[in-house]
């Protein structure tokens, strides 16, 4: 099926879609913000690009973050200041105490945590691949080893073969990492699944799940690992306020564990988290109708995006994250490099998914631009490039 690209077509599925969720398409979260003076800023060829590579939130902090944030100023200059109880929210948010929260400059950070402390010389992390590396990096820093295995066909994770290769090497193994969703792919691990995961393999193993991408998913088989730790399991759930919170650029994250894994971690934690960023994570929590808006905003235009493609006979797997991956039929890099030409930056490479691209959910106008360089890219759609698999 060869249906083309109309932007006419795109704008108005985009806009039903959006409308069916009582949403104004022309909204943004930032719009009560001023922009700088003229000539305050230069003038940076960055800000020209349609970002579509990190997996961002495209609007930034809401505006109750921003005002929130704002008001923290006073305190820049201190070091015992008042943070908004901000432990205390994101333990009360997860109904844990306090003991059992390590906040971090982005999960990222916590991911790292984790690594440094839960791998010994010539121990080993078993995962997946693809999916998100920090783990893996920090494991090599510190002469570890990985046990990577592959994605099944449908590309979820195969949770049979990540406890037979757990339990085969038992006395090597110090972390089993599962990113849920995953990235790059957007599939999710299945509640039933995690559980199976948790009983099939030696109950003293640290188990790492990483849900950055939690407050997009709407798959009712998966639910969050949280309520295993609440259980006693050796668990620890990884956050950040970098996707769904526009935070990025500000850096906080944290992870829930029982209180004896937080405590190993602490010891290669910097605790590196600003006055203004942990007001701006109290006003996120507290701000439901915002990131009610992003999440439903970037289902719709994820959802129009992919059909669009999908219209034109390319494979797009299905996700529940700001992101999806659509195969190319040629190498990503090429594609990527095309797409540059348009000023549209999109993912980089997945090994060894080399022929699908990752492409993250901005704005309204960013898919359609994304959307008008795909055309010109591909202007036969994918019989130029064989069928899709």
């Amino acid at each position: 099926m060869n249906t083309r690209f109309s932007r006419r077509h795109f704008m108005g599925s985009a806009a039903a879609a959006l409308g069916a969720l009582g949403l104004r398409p022309a909204t943004a979260l930032g719009a009560g913000i001023r922009p700088p003076p003229p000539g305050l800023e230069p003038r940076d060829p960055y800000d020209d690009l349609a970002k579509l590579s990190s997996n961002e939130n495209p609007y930034g902090p809401s505006d109750k973050m921003m005002a929130s944030m704002n008001a923290a100023w006073k305190y820049s200059n201190r070091y015992g200041y008042p943070d908004g109880d901000i432990l205390e929210k994101i333990a009360d948010h997860h109904g844990v105490g306090t003991r059992n929260i390590m906040m971090n400059a982005g999960s990222g950070e916590t991911l790292k945590v984790a690594g440094l402390a839960f791998l010994k010389h010539d121990e080993k992390v078993v995962g997946v691949e693809p999916t998100f590396l920090t783990v893996y990096r920090a494991a090599a820093g510190i002469d570890a080893d990985a046990i990577i295995r592959p994605l099944l066909g449908d590309h979820t994770q195969d949770i049979d073969d990540l406890i037979k290769v757990t339990r085969r090497n038992y006395r090597d193994v110090g972390l089993v990492y599962v990113c849920n969703p995953n990235n790059p792919t957007g599939v999710v691990v299945s509640d039933d699944d995690i559980r199976r995961l948790l009983d099939g393999i030696p109950e003293d193993i640290p188990v790492l799940i990483d849900e950055a991408y939690h407050h997009f998913v709407q798959d009712p088989s998966y639910a969050t690992a949280v309520p295993y730790i609440k259980e006693g399991r050796k668990v620890l759930v990884t956050r950040t306020f970098s996707k769904i919170y526009g935070m990025a650029g500000l850096r906080l994250g944290y992870g829930i564990a029982p209180e004896e894994m937080i405590d190993e971690m602490r010891v290669y934690s910097t605790g590196s988290v600003n006055a203004l960023v942990k007001w701006g994570g109290v006003a996120a929590l507290e701000d439901h109708e915002s990131e009610a808006w992003v999440r439903d905003t970037t289902i719709a235009l994820r959802e129009a995006t992919a059909n669009e493609l999908r219209g034109q006979g390319f494979e797009v797997i299905p996700s529940e994250t700001n992101f999806f991956m659509v195969h190319t039929g040629r190498p990503a890099s090429e594609v990527r490099a095309e797409f540059r030409k348009h000023d549209v930056a999109v993912g980089r490479d997945f090994p060894p998914m080399l022929d699908y691209l990752r492409v993250s959910i901005g704005t309204e106008e960013e898919m359609k631009r994304f959307l008008t360089a795909w055309n010109q890219i591909f202007p036969d759609g994918m019989t130029a490039t064989g069928s899709s698999r």
